[in-house]
């Protein structure tokens, strides 16, 4: 089943959170660099207007000192503040006494109302506020005490005329000479100033979110195609490795013929390294007569397991089942096509197996029956040629044909004992087996025939004891059976090595002679029944033995060459109950 693709993780990822921890900060940066501004502003427009009014409230002081040196003139300091409040930039101004009565006013709404003058005159420093008057701007109102002549305490005459000036009604009213002085101006140009700021901030705010937002969707976008590439990877990674771990061999064509990829199988049956043929034509592979399968591609054709036996570069002979079909696009436009080699080296191995399995149950029911006919008569002629034997004591002639007749009988009865073996093998009984006991009892009762043979019989016996379930005499058989084909197979003063071992497969025997050896023919057919290379030999001793080890559920392995001597290989699985059925 083909995986399906990781979903998009929710965990949020190092650079989104990067960008986020960015955009607070420039937003925070942004606030406080904004509020730092108005702050500054409002101050300084309270700087700004606290100085024009008292300059102005200066100005109407020196108007009044005018005044008192020119004559009692009360309608100049009036005129000079309907005036001065005529200014775009003055709301009002207002010269109260301290009875609260207006002695001068310019431009004042009926609806604003200004500090109390008690608090005025209290304080003695100049005292601010911002308020509001009807039409909704915003007024700075500067006040403080109106005294034409403070701060000239040397000119006595001076005050002694602003309080003739303030008795003679100079201000308007009456004796009252306690003045408050109230300038109102207007706030507009800072207020548009801070309009101005408060609307550039949300500009930036608005360019800091679009940001922040198309951050967040590139970011969205990598994410995605971050997942979908490494989905791409992995689902080539699942495909490559589908594709070489197939069992089979698979070979991918363009439509000009050229090779552009083939897995781990056919460069084995092909005996080469894949990426020397990627881009080149497929007669550069399968050519020179190895597997002649170019042709049928050139014609187009579509087949299904098209038996074909392929050749690798060393000769050794590959027998496959091909099939070619054409690769297509989504829209059925052709790509090229698709190779599959199938290796049936152990389909066909099988099949002779069974087919020899089949051979020798036939031959086995066959054996028996002849094998209880034969040992009859066989008994009778060795009884008779016993009793000729003993009535021929004094011819020597005679004796010696009773003894080879009585010889010839028990190699006819070894014959049939084996074929009888061979038609019924005795079920195995399984008991612990010690490796070490079983190879000296085997060596033992072959060690005067090696002996009588001149051949140097070694032992190769296994350090520690290692014990395994088997049958003990089945087992002997078998070792008696692979060191007499070794003594018969070595020349005089040779030598045979009979050992085991444990490894990771199971348990390990062992037969190895210095002698002729077996070529590719004779190994492939040394376990066929009566097939023997010798003139006194049944040709059932290493059938019995695979019999016997297939009962054990192991294998045999050999490894022989002409000259080069024979080693064969009994390996048992490991488990108590690797025998049993």
């Amino acid at each position: 089943m083909i995986p399906a693709p990781r979903q998009s993780s929710t965990k949020i990822s190092l650079p989104a959170l990067g960008l986020i921890l960015a955009c607070a900060l420039l937003a925070f940066i942004l606030g406080v660099v904004t509020w730092r501004n108005l702050d500054r502003e409002e101050r300084l427009m309270e700087n700004f207007l606290r100085k024009e009014g008292l300059t102005l409230i200066r100005a109407f002081e020196a108007g009044a000192r005018t005044t008192m040196m020119m004559g009692p003139q009360a309608d100049t300091l009036e005129t000079l503040v309907r005036e001065t409040a005529q200014e775009e930039t003055v709301a009002y101004i207002l010269i109260v006494d301290e009875n609260g009565n207006v002695t001068a006013a310019g431009s004042r709404p009926d609806t604003m109302q200004s500090m109390p003058v008690g608090q005025v005159l209290s304080d003695g420093a100049p005292v601010t506020r911002l308020t509001r008057d009807e039409p909704g701007n915003s007024v700075f109102e500067v006040a403080k005490e109106f005294n034409p002549v403070a701060g000239d305490a040397s000119d006595r005459r001076m005050r002694g005329r602003w309080q003739q000036w303030c008795t003679m009604g100079g201000m308007g009213n009456g004796p009252a000479c306690r003045q408050a002085i109230f300038v109102g101006l207007y706030t507009r140009e800072f207020e548009a100033a801070r309009q101005e700021d408060i609307k550039q901030s949300l500009i930036l705010g608005a360019v800091l979110l679009l940001f922040g937002a198309g951050g967040f969707y590139f970011l969205f976008l990598a994410q995605e195609s971050r997942v979908a590439r490494h989905t791409l990877e992995n689902m080539e990674l699942y495909t490559r490795n589908v594709i070489e771990s197939m069992p089979a061999g698979l070979i991918t064509l363009d439509e000009q013929g050229r090779i552009t990829s083939l897995n781990e199988k056919a460069r084995e049956i092909f005996g080469h390294p894949g990426e020397a043929f990627e881009g080149k034509p497929l007669e550069n592979l399968a050519g020179e007569g190895r597997c002649d399968i170019a042709p049928m591609i050139r014609e187009g054709r579509e087949f299904l397991d098209k038996p074909m036996v392929c050749r690798t570069p060393g000769g050794d002979s590959i027998p496959v089942a091909v099939s070619a079909s054409r690769l297509r696009d989504r829209e059925g436009a052709p790509l090229g096509r698709v190779l599959i080699f199938r290796d049936m080296r152990e389909i066909r191995a099988m099949e002779e197996a069974l087919e020899r399995s089949r051979r020798l149950a036939a031959l086995g029911r066959m054996a028996a029956g002849i094998a209880h006919e034969i040992r009859n008569p066989l008994g009778t002629l060795r009884g008779f040629a016993q009793f000729f034997l003993r009535r021929n004591e004094e011819d020597a002639a005679a004796r010696e044909y009773a003894d080879l007749m009585v010889g010839e009988v028990d190699r006819l009865n070894r014959t049939v004992s084996a074929l009888l073996q061979f038609a019924r093998p005795r079920e195995p009984e399984f008991s612990s087996v010690e490796m070490r006991e079983l190879l000296q009892r085997t060596a033992r009762l072959l060690e005067d025939e090696m002996t009588a043979h001149q051949i140097a019989f070694l032992l190769d016996l296994p350090a520690v004891p290692i014990v395994f379930r088997a049958d003990p005499d089945l087992l002997t058989q078998v070792l008696i059976n692979l060191l007499q084909n070794a003594l018969a197979a070595s020349e005089t003063k040779g030598e045979i090595r009979l050992g085991g071992a444990a490894g990771e497969e199971g348990v390990r025997l062992w037969v190895q002679d210095a002698g002729k050896g077996m070529d590719a023919e004779e190994r492939e057919r040394m376990f066929d029944p009566f097939f023997t290379t010798r003139r006194e030999g049944t040709g059932l001793g290493l059938v019995v033995v695979q019999q016997i080890i297939e009962q054990h559920r192991g294998r045999v392995e050999v490894v022989s060459a002409p000259g080069r001597g024979t080693r064969i290989e009994v390996i048992l699985p490991h488990g108590e109950d690797h025998g049993k059925t």
